[in-house]
């Protein structure tokens, strides 16, 4: 895979969206003849959105059409796009506002206020989901990061292809499905970044569960959440994740975690103790 064929990513992108929406949801009227292809006719966008057949049969061929931003507005209308599925658009459209590059593989003055968090588990990532840094509450919750090696410090990666953490997820689809959501909404923002693009060529090769879920290409960029752990030593507990993005540096993410109830607060101080004995 190159860095973000746009054209081509942008006509796979609006086929998969109108193939997955249902006709008898939309106020269209009835059409003769039985449909052979699931969700809406090019026909039926092309009405939605005010624009002809054509225009729609050679955005899906990826012909090299730049829609403008208000051809995008009523596409993302037609095609009942979310929120995160419309910047993913207008980002393969590249009519999305471009921002200053900040410094996504340095650390900074956030680590400090990662490390202040402390005791509850925190992590600073990039857009590729490489980690910057961490507190020790966080290794002890997930993996000893400071044990790996660089190219292995990357929450996609661990998540699909380190041994130890195959059973750590309980909703271990779900948890990936969703930041495969978020990593490709990330490879469209950053279409130039050929560390990005090396991370995905490898994850797809070595996994098919990943090259399975990025075809699909669902977008949704995940700011906050729950997640069921099983961690090797205390067992099962439940998270609450929190995402904050500096404004200083939008491209990294200050991961937060919490404990969703009694139970679990007892199992994260257990893995808090088990951190301290070991400082």
């Amino acid at each position: 895979m190159s860095t973000v064929d746009q054209a081509h990513e942008l006509a796979a992108f609006l086929r998969t969206r109108r193939e997955r929406l249902d006709p008898d949801d939309l106020d269209l009227p009835a059409r003769r003849g039985q449909r052979r292809t699931p969700g809406l006719r090019r026909e039926e966008v092309a009405e939605l959105a005010g624009v002809s057949v054509d225009y729609i049969v050679r955005l899906e061929q990826g012909r090299g059409l730049r829609p403008s931003v208000s051809v995008l507005e009523s596409l993302a209308t037609a095609l009942r796009l979310t929120q995160d599925e419309r910047a993913y658009l207008f980002d393969l459209a590249e009519q999305r506002t471009v921002r200053a590059p900040s410094p996504v593989d340095e650390a900074g003055p956030i680590a400090r206020l990662m490390h202040d968090l402390s005791p509850l588990p925190a992590m600073l990532v990039n857009h590729r989901f490489d980690i910057l840094a961490w507190n020790p509450e966080m290794a002890g919750l997930v993996v000893d990061f400071g044990a790996l090696p660089a190219e292995q410090r990357n929450m996609m990666w661990l998540c699909l292809l380190h041994p130890d953490l195959q059973d750590f997820y309980l909703d271990r689809e779900r948890i990936i499905r969703e930041g495969i959501a978020d990593l490709r909404a990330a490879w469209a923002a950053h279409p130039d970044d050929p560390s990005l693009t090396e991370l995905i060529d490898e994850i797809t090769s070595s996994s098919e569960e990943f090259a399975r879920l990025w075809a699909e290409r669902d977008v949704r960029v995940n700011g906050r959440g729950q997640k069921r752990l099983q961690h090797a030593v205390v067992g099962p507990l439940t998270v609450d994740f929190e995402v904050l993005a500096p404004l200083q540096a939008p491209d990294q993410r200050l991961v937060i975690y919490r404990a969703a109830d009694a139970a679990s607060q007892v199992a994260l101080d257990a893995i808090v103790k088990g951190v301290a004995a070991r400082v």
